[in-house]
């Protein structure tokens, strides 16, 4: 009888080891899963953090190189934006549109007078994007000022055209009249 015991014995040790085997096994399967998930997340943020980085860098360049608003797709205000996109609280471009403000004022001031009003819109819509952003204090009155004269100076330039147009109109009438 004593051989039965312990032949029960031996099986029900046996038995919990695999019980126990198992349990470990299906632990571990799990904490691999959990520990695959989160490299998953920091790799997709270390991918976003280098993006940031990339664009970061881009814009630092175009900021030592004075391309504040001009030339599109290059300058500092389209970097920071996109970095912004990214990142919205993202300080170091806050503050570095933050510094590039006046002095892209008045990029876009000099590029309507020198007539090119279709680039200084464009170079005004990127300082209003700056101006809307989330947590800005930006000088939107600025903004609002150099649209006036963007729009000023493109009555200019209609009132220019219309007249050499009616100059022109009025050659081809005297000279179908002689």
């Amino acid at each position: 009888m004593s051989h039965i015991l312990a032949s029960d014995r031996r099986k029900r040790i046996i038995l919990l080891s695999g019980v126990f085997v198992a349990i470990v096994l299906i632990a571990g399967v799990l904490w691999h899963l959990h520990a695959s998930s989160k490299a998953s997340e920091e790799s997709a943020v270390t991918d976003e953090s280098n993006g940031v980085g990339v664009l970061l860098g881009l814009a630092d360049s175009a900021f030592h190189d004075h391309r504040l608003v001009a030339p599109a797709g290059s300058n500092v205000y389209e970097f920071y934006l996109s970095v912004l996109e990214l990142d919205p609280h993202n300080k170091p471009a806050l503050e570095r549109l933050h510094t590039a403000f006046e002095p892209a004022c008045q990029e876009v001031e000099q590029t309507i007078a020198k007539g090119d009003l279709d680039e200084a819109e464009r170079e005004l819509r990127l300082l209003h994007d700056y101006g809307t952003q989330e947590g800005v204090e930006s000088d939107n009155y600025k903004v609002a000022l150099l649209g006036s004269y963007l729009y000023a100076q493109r009555n200019v330039l209609t009132r220019k055209h219309e007249a050499e147009a009616l100059q022109i109109q009025e050659g081809h009438t005297a000279a179908s009249a002689n």
